[in-house]
């Protein structure tokens, strides 16, 4: 919580007509207007012995938990009359049994595809017959939670057609917004390195972010192109954004505890190792500072789920090398709006970052095209008005 739902749920929450509720297990997090109501996840009973069947009996521990609440609820007349939810981890499996009357819309984030996806497009995690049927068992959950939707909300076009054809017929694509206002261009920004460096614009930096570093963020082709980078631009300062968590990826193997440890263990940068930092997390205003002052923004991804990061650089008018793979090439074209490389190119991606670096006038250009594009199709405002006359189609349906 609040996740997808962060904007949609506050915007709905303005209207008096309406009282909206948030059922989630976390603690400690409230939204103006909004009735936080949590459910109690029961410890897991050990997990089934066949490893195919663990990801349904999580699935149906999470979604066990939530019917239980929603039955509780309905005890004090808490009847929806429109329940949006996310169907990951398995919450919106009966939602459907404990509020019968209730329309329905659930966020089709990804679907597994045994090809042209994130499965067997790297060469690191071949694609095996034992995951592939992993992945197919991972789509119970979504199929029964989807199907006993009334409507889907897809955030691009390239994750609803991942989804089965019966599934996109009643899917309609609305992204989830980005704030462009205060996502914005800053001529002024700073960015405060922590050890008493302040960066500027007018410094050489090269900024990667992920949520978490690892491959489906395209972690380990950065790493390769790093002391290609640093070799390339003696006055540069890489910084890193990200944490050591697994978001999506298997976990490193050799017994690393994350993918950094296990990928910049075998990299010797020398002394130009002082010019790269890792700085973990960051506030979000530090975030969008460090955007800000970015001269070339590195974002790489699988075929996957399109991460907010590439939104919110595009915002931040970031002159952008990104990796050519589908659900970045829905939103950046190569040489108008950012420039695209091979996803395991690393010698292009550091001829493409010393291409912007070297002509100012092509970096502005595509800083402006992406600030546009960012604007014109992305923007907060625009995407809740589309998500409000959805939410509404659907109630009067």
């Amino acid at each position: 919580m609040p996740g997808q739902f962060r904007h949609l749920a506050a915007e709905l929450a303005k209207n008096p007509a309406y009282r909206v509720v948030f059922l989630t297990r976390r603690e400690g997090v409230t939204m103006p207007n909004v009735i936080t109501a949590r459910y109690p996840l029961k410890e897991a009973p050990p997990p089934p012995a066949e490893p195919l069947v663990r990801s349904i009996a999580q699935s149906v521990n999470f979604g066990a938990a939530v019917a239980k609440a929603a039955v509780d609820m309905a005890n004090k007349n808490i009847v929806p009359d429109l329940i949006i939810a996310h169907p990951g981890w398995g919450e919106a499996l009966f939602l459907r049994d404990a509020w019968p009357h209730a329309k329905i819309v659930t966020y089709g984030e990804y679907y597994y595809q045994p090809y042209d996806g994130d499965i067997g497009f790297d060469p690191l995690f071949p694609r095996t017959l034992q995951g592939v049927c992993n992945a197919r068992i991972m789509n119970a959950n979504l199929l029964l939670s989807h199907e006993a939707a009334d409507a889907m909300i897809s955030p691009t076009h390239w994750q609803k057609s991942r989804h089965p054809q019966f599934l996109q017929d009643k899917t309609t694509v609305i992204f989830d917004g980005i704030d462009t206002d205060r996502a914005a261009p800053s001529p002024d920004a700073t960015f405060n390195l922590g050890n008493g460096t302040t960066l500027t614009a007018k410094d050489e930096v090269i900024t990667y972010v992920a949520r978490n570093l690892e491959p489906h963020r395209g972690f380990h082709v950065f790493v390769e192109a790093l002391p290609k980078l640093l070799a390339a631009r003696p006055n540069a300062r890489i910084i890193v954004v990200g944490g050591d968590e697994r978001s999506y990826s298997p976990p490193p193997r050799g017994g690393h505890e994350s993918w950094r440890s296990a990928l910049m263990s075998g990299v010797d940068l020398g002394q130009a190792a002082d010019r790269v930092h890792f700085v973990g997390k960051l506030a979000y205003a530090d975030y969008l500072s460090l955007l800000q002052i970015s001269g070339a923004h590195l974002y790489l991804t699988y075929p996957f789920v399109l991460s907010w990061s590439c939104l919110e650089a595009m915002s931040a008018g970031c002159a952008i090398v990104a990796s050519d793979t589908a659900p970045v090439a829905e939103v950046i074209t190569h040489e108008q709006n950012g420039l695209l490389v091979p996803f395991f190119d690393s010698d292009a991606l550091v001829a493409s970052v010393c291409r912007l670096l070297d002509d100012p006038v092509l970096s502005e250009r595509l800083r402006q095209s992406a600030r546009q594009t960012a604007v014109t199709r992305y923007n907060l405002a625009d995407c809740l008005k589309q998500q409000l006359a959805f939410v509404n189609t659907v109630l009067a349906t």
